[in-house]
């Protein structure tokens, strides 16, 4: 098996989405992660969103997408006692994540210098919204916030139909990954230097890093994105989105020998020789003439034709589809992108992300479902020196 992080053990104050995803991102690689949870209630997505009877058990669909092979600790750190079992827990680790607003890790006596004086080679990573210094440092955020913030939504949907956000909130996932990448790079540097690195991860900064190339266009050249539809930001005129018989079809025959087979293959040979498309300079001159005999041509024949068609001749061109249609695609199955787990007491399997890369060959799959609330406290502190009295000592008191 792929267990690059075979051995590493990470404590894991996050929840929600976007931390707990990165520490997803380390327990797929091998890494042991220890997830402390609040006595009673646990993470936040524990309850909520879709099948109620799931909600019920703590056991909510948002927390079961990123929190397979995890183990669970409650731990009341606003205790001494439990302050004290989580910093021996700290002391055994190799990697540290939070995710909370900026100032209350330190004010739990657990900042980056105290976890430093307990483990001096850890790896302390701090996710927020805004990062760990900065003006707006300390304001908390959500996904959608971030995505008002960062400039994507007066860049999303048609022009004139007013700022949109992204459907999926992909600023959480894309930060959960930024977050393990910077760990694991992180880990490389304790390794060659002996000393803890503390890893400082923001959503906005994430956000924008998503959008690197506009970023680059507005500050040199003082450029101002705009709304562009479905349409593809190389401006093409045979790029972006074509009305067909049934269905969108998502079009990219940017260069010049994809333009030509794209002609080619839909029966418009004709194109190639029109004077006002002849070469691309001309054809961006002429780009609503052309747009608009290529959307005639798309609407005689349905989405999934031109698909299969364009594909024969390398031209890159898919049908837009719906969520379940794409689960049902068979690529989604050859890459193992999704895995069942059976949860006791629930009547349909639990399907979970993968890694989001292959290794070997293979897909990178949780090998232990999600852990019910608390489900490995006990032999968990056993490992670290709590007795069986007084275990339940701490619990009678709430600590645990």
């Amino acid at each position: 098996m792929f267990q690059p992080l075979k051995g590493v053990r990470v404590i894991d104050l996050s929840q929600v989405l976007a931390g707990p995803y990165a520490t997803y991102q380390m327990a797929l690689l091998g890494a042991e992660v220890i997830k402390i949870e609040k006595p009673g209630e646990g993470d936040w997505t524990r309850v909520g969103g879709l099948l109620p009877e799931l909600s019920a058990r703590r056991m909510g669909l948002g927390f079961l997408s990123q929190n397979a092979a995890k183990k669970s600790v409650t731990i009341n750190l606003k205790t001494p006692e439990g302050l004290a079992i989580a910093q021996k827990l700290v002391a055994t680790a190799d990697v540290f994540v939070e995710n909370f607003k900026p100032g209350v890790a330190e004010r739990l006596g657990l900042g980056f210098d105290a976890v430093r004086a307990l483990k001096d080679d850890i790896v302390y990573c701090s996710i927020s919204a805004y990062g760990q210094n900065g003006p707006l440092s300390r304001r908390p955020a959500y996904d959608h916030v971030i995505q008002g913030m960062c400039g994507i939504m007066l860049t999303t949907g048609k022009p004139g139909d007013g700022p949109t956000k992204v459907g999926a909130p992909y600023v959480d996932f894309a930060t959960g990954m930024n977050a393990a990448m910077a760990v694991m790079a992180a880990l490389l540097e304790v390794k060659r230097t002996g000393t803890a690195v503390e890893v400082d991860v923001a959503m906005l900064d994430t956000a924008l890093m998503l959008m690197a190339s506009l970023m680059t266009q507005q500050r040199t050249a003082d450029w101002k994105p705009m709304q562009n539809g479905n349409e593809a930001w190389s401006a093409s005129p045979s790029s972006g989105a074509f009305e067909t018989a049934a269905g969108l079809l998502m079009l990219a025959a940017n260069n010049e020998p994809q333009f030509q087979s794209l002609c080619r293959a839909i029966g418009r040979a004709d194109i190639l020789t029109d004077p006002r498309w002849q070469t691309p300079d001309v054809r961006k001159e002429n780009g609503g003439s052309l747009r608009e005999t290529l959307k005639q041509t798309f609407r005689t024949r349905t989405a999934d034709a031109w698909e299969s068609l364009l594909e024969t001749v390398d031209v890159p061109a898919a049908k837009v589809r719906s969520l379940d249609e794409t689960l049902a695609e068979p690529q989604v199955d050859a890459r193992g992108l999704l895995c069942e787990f059976e949860l006791e007491g629930q009547d349909r399997p639990i399907h979970v992300p993968s890694l989001s890369f292959r290794a070997n060959g293979a897909c990178v799959a949780p090998q232990t479902p999600p852990p019910g609330l608390g489900a490995h406290t006990e032999g968990v502190l056993r490992d670290i020196g709590v007795e069986r009295e007084e275990f339940e000592q701490l619990r009678g008191a709430g600590v645990i």
